[in-house]
């Protein structure tokens, strides 16, 4: 089945995250993509030392710092075309990881913000094992993922440090 979550609140990743670990918790084979943060997220390391997992890093964090950015829009147009190639190829690594479940960290924004075709991800979506789940999340889906999906859950902001202006904190937001 297909799970997305989106929503301007916090906790979309992190409600697919707890999907993968129960998962690996109970011996499937998990494959994780993070598409738009760079390779910058904590919870990264955490997924590495969990046997029957998978991570695929968007190499995003290579592409930022080349190009002295943080986020995909503060980028010009060739920085641009290069992130699109590595998230690209981020999407190829993940159709071809042996996985139960596959959960494509902000696929939704990769989408809506252009810098995912989807085409690209429905195909992938399309291709894969009848039998494999797939977690989508992020914000902005578009119609045809929320067509797609079998479950979808929004997570709605009622207030967040980041409307009085505080920080982003390692361990907590990424």
């Amino acid at each position: 089945m297909i799970h997305l979550y989106t929503g301007d609140g916090k906790g979309k990743t992190t409600a697919g995250l707890g999907l993968a670990l129960r998962a690996a918790g109970a011996g499937l084979r998990v494959a994780a993509v993070f598409l738009m943060k760079g390779g910058r997220s904590s919870e990264i390391a955490a997924l590495r030392q969990l046997p029957g997992v998978t991570v695929i890093e968007d190499a995003g964090g290579e592409v930022f710092g080349k190009w002295g950015v943080q986020f995909s829009y503060q980028m010009n147009d060739e920085a641009k075309a290069e992130y699109r190639e590595a998230l690209r190829a981020a999407l190829a690594a993940a159709a071809a990881a042996p996985a139960d479940l596959l959960l494509l960290d902000e696929a939704c924004s990769a989408v809506s913000t252009g810098m995912v075709a989807l085409a690209d991800l429905l195909a992938l979506i399309e291709a894969r094992r009848a039998d494999t789940e797939i977690v989508l999340t992020g914000r902005d889906p578009a119609p045809e993922l929320l067509a797609l999906a079998d479950y979808v859950s929004e997570i709605h902001k009622i207030k967040h440090p980041f409307d009085r202006g505080a920080v982003a904190r390692k361990g907590i937001e990424y």
